[in-house]
C-alpha cells in the first residue's frame, strides 16, 4: 500500500487521541498498548483491543509489573510506583 502521508497519519492520530481521551475520562488505564493491540476496520476506523492489563482501581498508585516489555516505561521495569494517568 505504500506510505499513508501526513493526512492518513493526523487521520489516525486524531482517532487515537480521542480513544484514550475517553479512556482517561473514565479512568481507565490499558497498560498493554501497542501495534499490535490497535486495530484497523473496513471504515479505517481504530479499535483498541486486549484490555487483559487494563485497570481502573488507584491508578494514580500502580505497582503491579505489567504490559510488554518493549514498550514498557522505564518506572515499571525498575518495579517503583507509577500514575497510570
Amino acid at each position: 500500500m505504500g506510505g499513508m502521508g501526513e493526512d492518513g497519519g493526523r487521520y489516525f492520530l486524531s482517532q487515537m487521541i480521542d480513544v484514550l481521551s475517553y479512556m482517561q475520562g473514565k479512568g481507565v488505564v490499558h497498560r498493554d498498548l501497542k501495534l499490535e493491540n490497535i486495530l484497523v476496520d473496513d471504515n479505517l476506523n481504530l479499535k483498541i483491543a486486549d484490555f487483559g492489563f487494563a485497570t481502573y482501581k488507584k491508578i494514580d498508585r500502580l505497582k503491579s509489573y505489567r504490559g510488554t516489555m518493549t514498550y514498557m516505561a522505564p518506572e515499571i521495569k525498575e518495579g517503583k510506583t507509577y500514575n497510570g494517568k
